[in-house]
């Protein structure tokens, strides 16, 4: 199936809405199908012309290529962390995956190699065997992972916003309640010290936080660790058939099945006010929709420096912004290449750094997806797809004439090839299609403040206690995504869309 925009609904969009959602990202789209599941009146504006944001897909002569990562979490079929295979199934859709055996096979400097298996008890094995002095560290701290992933697991993970869910959580499972409490304001980096004292080991647990928060160990968020380096063993990395953009596809068409419209093209240029609440938005081309609640899918620097533009920015705002800072964006390279450049064995997800001292540096870290080892139907017979990106912030790419533009672009681009060339040797030879993408690219089509991932700490934080919820300081006004609790990736802004949609919905009484 190909990951086209469906078809926009012929319901009248001219009367009063429940919730107005900006954007199709999936937080939003997340929001917006719970809340059509629950029998509210939605409209989704969407400014690009199919759903997904960096969760969705584009072609190009016989290849469908992600927007972004292509490693999927949340669509186990046990327990609650499950949330994409939850959403798809509150508006009647499903989804094929196929299984990952292998999360990351990691190049690392100093020869280090590490692949993480599904299967957790190898993944402890070869870790450790690459650092046999530290295997009771090794256990202890992945199992404290564990100690966190269960008790998220069981419960449904609703908003902590709502004090009737908080109740029915805590008297249904106070223990787990009580655990997750004792790691709210711890990082990971926090419990790795306890056990680990290797310092390779200790930057190899950096890279297992950085390849998904942005952020070494000492930053990341306790329980996103706990979630990440289990739910990898326990619901498992799965790739939707058909590419990543069909999640989006799926759950905008069972939007519209229960009632709920997206219009594409429809860029919203502000919010409307009524005193200080928050009433409608008011798209690029002068028309205006209003709504008893607004949703917010776009970043907070954009929801509140341009959306609101004529409103002084709210204090916990400042305070939020004091405390989080933009993340850099990607240089993005997919490629289309012969087939016979990877060996037999090839794992699909791999990330390589070569110096430890620049993997936070623009183009330090290089990630690779090539989803085809999952998915062959997504390039034309006899070809892979290889998805290679790296972190670049906008500044390298402003003030740059057309010409420069484009010529810095394919300078990075084979850069990051001749990277790839130390795993894939001959790829320089076996390109068959190549389109590059820089942190220009990704704020103009996804809409992003300078093309950023999501916002990291400025400093070290205590654990989640500093994200902010869905709801803000502007009545009527709900942010939703990864500028909210619990962060970034596909499965976090899914929990995100969750808690929004619970929390708008007890708001309107439905």
């Amino acid at each position: 199936m190909t990951a086209t925009a469906p078809a926009a609904s012929t319901a009248s969009i001219d009367t009063e809405w429940d919730a107005i959602v900006i954007g199709s990202g999936m937080g939003g789209l997340v929001t917006a199908t719970q809340l059509a599941s629950k029998g509210a009146k939605v409209l989704v504006l969407e400014g690009y012309t199919i759903p997904g944001g960096s969760g969705g897909a584009f072609e190009r002569k016989g290849y469908r290529f992600d927007v972004g990562a292509s490693m999927i979490f949340g669509f186990g079929e046990e327990g609650t962390t499950n949330l994409l295979t939850r959403a798809l199934d509150a508006v009647g859709a499903k989804i094929e995956t196929i299984a990952d055996p292998v999360q990351i096979h990691y190049h690392l400097p100093n020869d280090l190699e590490v692949k993480v298996h599904r299967d957790y008890e190898e993944f402890i094995a070869e870790l450790g065997d690459r650092f046999p002095h530290e295997r009771e560290g090794i256990r202890k701290f992945y199992d404290e992972c564990w100690s966190i992933f269960n008790s998220l697991n069981a419960m449904e993970l609703l908003s902590l916003e709502e004090l009737g869910y908080l109740m029915r959580v805590f008297f249904s499972n106070p223990l787990a309640c009580l655990n997750l409490a004792k790691y709210l304001p711890q990082n990971a980096g926090d419990i790795a010290r306890r056990y680990i004292r290797d310092p390779e080991l200790l930057r190899f647990i950096d890279i297992e936080c950085y390849c998904w928060s942005v952020v070494p160990a000492d930053l990341t968020p306790a329980i996103n660790a706990g979630m990440v380096f289990s739910d990898r063993h326990y619901g498992g990395i799965n790739y939707p058939k058909g590419g990543v953009g069909q999640i989006a596809v799926e759950l905008a068409e069972g939007l519209e099945r229960h009632g709920g419209t997206i219009r594409y093209k429809s860029r919203v240029k502000k919010i409307l006010m009524e005193g200080n609440r928050a009433v409608g938005v008011q798209l690029v081309n002068g028309k205006e929709f209003r709504a008893r609640r607004i949703i917010s899918n776009a970043t907070r620097w954009d929801t509140f420096d341009k959306l609101l533009g004529e409103v002084k920015t709210p204090r916990a705002e400042e305070s939020w912004r004091d405390r989080y800072q933009k993340s850099p964006s990607f240089l993005s390279l997919h490629l289309g290449v012969s087939a016979d450049l990877l060996p037999a064995g090839t794992e699909c997800h791999h990330i390589v750094v070569e110096d430890w001292e620049k993997m936070e540096e623009p183009e330090g870290t290089l990630f690779v997806s090539i989803p085809t080892l999952l998915d062959p139907s997504l390039a034309p017979d006899g070809h892979h797809i290889i998805h290679a990106f790296t972190p670049d912030w906008i500044e390298r790419w402003q003030n740059l004439t057309p010409t420069e533009y484009k010529q810095k672009k394919e300078a990075a681009a084979w850069s990051s090839i001749e990277r790839l060339g130390a795993i894939f040797p001959g790829i320089t030879h076996a390109v068959d299609y190549m389109e590059v993408g820089t942190a220009r690219t990704h704020r103009r089509f996804l809409g992003r403040v300078d093309g950023s991932y999501g916002p990291i700490p400025q400093r070290k934080l205590l654990g989640l206690l500093g994200m902010p919820f869905n709801r803000t300081s502007v009545p009527g006004l709900y942010c939703v995504g990864d500028s909210t609790f619990p962060g970034q990736g596909l499965n976090a802004v899914a929990f995100s869309g969750f808690a929004c949609a619970h929390r708008v919905a007890v708001d309107l009484g439905i």
